[in-house]
Parts: C-alpha cells; structure tokens; sequence
C-alpha cells in the first residue's frame, strides 16, 4: 500500500477533488459541500467493507461519475489520474450535450453576426476606415467585446443584475470613448485607445465569471480563459492573413483588384467575428488548447528570463538609461505585461498540489528581473516628469501602471520565493493574483474617465 498510506494523500485527493468540482459554473459551495459529503460517505463505507482507502476512492468516483458529469471533467482534466479510465464512459455523444452544443453554436453565430453589423454600422453615418481612422481606434473593441460577453453571460446563465451591470459598463466605455472633445493627434486619444479594451476585457471577465465573481478560483478560470483566447484568436488572424492575400493575388491576376473588399469589409469583419468565434473555441475545445498553452508557457519563460536577464546585464555595463519616450513607454509596459500574463498563464495551468519544481524558480528569476525593470523605468518617468518635462497623459498613465505592476510583482516575487522554500501553500500566490486584477480594472477606468478632462484634453 503506497498510494494513500494515511489519511494526508487521502484528505490531498478530496482537496483537489473539491476544486475541480466548484469550477462547474451552475455549482455553489454549498452544492461542492454536498457531494464531497456524498463522496466521503462512499468511502467510507467501502472502506469498512473491506477495501482499502485508495481502492474505495476509485471505486467512490467511479461511482459519482454515474450519477453526475462533474466527476467525469474532472476526470478528463487530470489525465494521468489512475482512475481516468473507470469514469471516462464516453458522455460527449450524450443527446444532452449534443443539443447543448448546438445552441451554443447557433448562440456564437448570432453573436458573431452582431459583431460583424456593429462594425459595419458607423459606415450608414459617413464614417469609413479611411477617413475616420481616430473614431475607430477609441472604438474598435466596442463593437466586438459585447457581443463576446453576450454569449459568455448566455453560457452562464448570468441573471439580470449581472447583466445590467456589463450593459452599464460598456455602455460607460462607449460614452468614454466618443463622448470628450479629443483632437486626432491628442494624447488622450492614444492613451484612451490603450486603456479602454483593458477596462472592457475585464468587463468581459464579468461576464465570464457571473454569478461567482468572488471565486478565486474562477477569476483563474478567466485568466486561463484569457491566454486560450488570445492563442486561438491569433491563430485565426494568421490565417485570415493568408486568405486576404490570397483573394488579393489571385484576383489581381486576373485584373481585378480587390483591395476595397478586403480593407473595408473581410478584415474587419473578420476580426470582429473571430473575437466572438475564439471565445466559443475556448468554451468548446478546451482538451485541444489545454495541452498546447502550458507548453508555450514553459517555452516562453525561459526566453523571457534570458532576455531580461542580459537586458539588465547590458544596462550595468553600460551605464545607459532608459529612455522613457512615447514609443519605448509603450515598449516597456508592453514587455511587462507579457511577463505578467507569463506568469499568470502558467499559475492558472499549474496543479495547485503539486510540490515546488525547478520552473517555479525560474518564474522566480522572470518575476525578479521583470521588477528590477520595473523600477528602472519608474526612476526614468519620476526624473523626467518633476525635472525636466513635466506631466503628460502618457507619462502619468505609464507611472500609474508601473506603480501597479512594482506592487504586483514585487508580491509575487515574495510568495513565490516563500513557497519554492515551503513556507506558504500555491493558493496564497494564486489569491493575490486574482485579488489584484480589480486593481488593473480600476486603473484603466481612471485613465479613461478621468485623464482626458484632467490634462484639459491634450
């Protein structure tokens, strides 16, 4: 008897059992406590029949995936479970997830569609891409993004007082977007365009959570859900790039160029479609991108850590500052931000038993670096606004974030550093993450509703 030789692997297995069970979105905690009753009642009862405690668990999931699919995803997540095969029982060809299906795909077509119209509308009122470029930047994921929380909120079952509330926000985004005197070439303009599909993702992730947005567990789901989307929305870009150029070419070789069609309606539309369509992908095909995103994770972290690692290796040798310009702002919050979503992509895809391992310390080594950064580029910001130039829309907001992400990181560096030597669980670390993102909302809110009055719409 090895598997469970006393009651910590036993009490482990529940542990992780539970979690699983309360990513079901039409569960509650009080639902999870009930089937854990149910469950440790089955094995208990095995138990005194005869079987040992890792034969009755099987034996007791086995018999909870019977009664209820929650034991089979679980299952399904947890690939190399012993007891994978005693509940996997094919259930995806049931008529009851087949008709489930169904309606989310005709759900996601309408949505689509919806998104596509909302893009296509502002050209009934005389503006067009190529003449009104500023209207469609403050506004591109407003045509897109509801309709994607749409149909996140009807796969949830959201109920009304969820759905007022995302009404509310992207309606105040829109007036946020359209509603301020900005010129062209007004910073606010691109300050707003960067803030504002920040604001409006997490808007989303509202939407993606519903009714169990105080679970911690959940806002992980969302940030999971997040770097599946982007994968399969970059995906699908690629490969309306390659339709685009192939209809240009083939038409061009035939003396009709079709430039007006793909600049004004296949690329637009199809962008604004394939946020909705990757949105449905992820819901519907998690098992295929599950075991591609922790891949590109661990291929990512170490490149990053390198990079960052000989970017501040070259800084001191060289003695060279950082310059804090427009471009090179955008640049550094950018790189980041990538390493932010590095290490949250990987913490959402990590088994929160699972003891630390040698890529916990390298996440170490990225989050740290990342910091070092982090405070180079505030030094540079804080020197150029009370010396030199003083305050702009750009150089405040890019303060704010970078005061945002110091605290973050540094955090995180600490948890982290704490649990690689076993001194605080997974769960600390994965808390403080998913707490701190109505930071990152508030922040974006503030950039958007308050800098461009502030700084007298410049």
């Amino acid at each position: 008897m090895t598997a469970y030789d006393g009651p910590e692997q036993l009490e482990a297995q529940f542990a992780q059992w539970r979690q699983y069970v309360l990513r079901r979105r039409e569960l509650q905690a009080v639902d999870a406590d009930e089937l854990e009753d149910h469950l440790r009642g089955s094995v208990d009862e095995l138990v005194a029949a005869g079987l040992s405690p890792d034969e009755a668990f099987l034996v007791a999931v086995k018999r909870m995936g019977s009664l209820d699919d929650i034991s089979r995803e679980f299952a399904r997540e947890h690939s190399e479970r012993l007891w994978k095969q005693l509940v996997l029982t094919g259930d995806a060809g049931s008529p009851a997830a087949g008709t489930r299906s169904r309606r989310d795909l005709w759900v996601m077509f309408g949505c689509a569609a919806g998104a596509v119209v909302s893009v296509k509308a502002p050209a009934l009122f005389g503006l067009t891409f190529d003449d009104d470029g500023s209207f469609y930047a403050r506004n591109a994921t407003l045509f897109a993004l509801p309709w994607l929380a749409a149909f996140l909120a009807w796969r949830r079952q959201a109920r009304p007082v969820v759905i007022a509330v995302l009404v509310a926000l992207f309606a105040l985004g829109a007036v946020a977007a359209n509603a301020y005197p900005l010129a062209d070439d007004s910073q606010s303009v691109v300050v707003s365009s960067v803030h504002l599909p920040i604001a409006l993702w997490l808007v989303v992730g509202l939407a993606y959570v519903a009714d169990d947005w105080r679970s911690s567990r959940r806002r992980m789901d969302f940030i999971r859900f997040t770097g599946e989307w982007f994968i399969y929305f970059v995906l699908m870009a690629l490969g309306g790039g390659v339709l685009a150029a192939f209809l240009f070419n083939t038409f061009a070789a035939i003396g009709i160029v079709p430039e007006a069609f793909v600049s004004q309606w296949l690329l637009p539309c199809g962008a604004a479609a394939a946020v909705v369509v990757a949105g449905w992908l992820v819901e519907a095909k998690q098992s295929v991108v599950e075991n591609i995103a922790p891949v590109l994770t661990r291929l990512f972290t170490p490149l990053f850590t390198a990079a960052l690692l000989a970017f501040l290796v070259a800084v001191v040798w060289t003695s060279h500052g950082i310059e804090v310009e427009r471009e090179a702002l955008i640049l550094f919050d950018l790189l980041l931000v990538v390493v932010l979503g590095l290490l949250l992509y990987s913490l959402s895809a990590r088994d929160p038993l699972a003891p630390p391992g040698p890529f916990d310390k390298l996440q170490l080594a990225l989050v740290v670096s990342a910091l070092a950064i982090d405070v180079l580029v505030l030094l540079e910001i804080t020197g150029r606004i009370t010396d030199e130039y003083g305050g702009t829309p750009n150089r405040a907001a890019a303060l704010g974030e970078n005061v945002i992400l110091l605290v973050n990181l540094a955090w995180s560096a600490w948890l982290l550093l704490t649990f690689i030597r076993r001194r605080t669980s997974f769960a600390a670390l994965e808390r403080w993450q998913t707490g701190y993102l109505p930071v990152y909302a508030a922040w974006a809110w503030i950039v958007v509703l308050v800098f461009p009055p502030l700084f007298s719409y410049a």
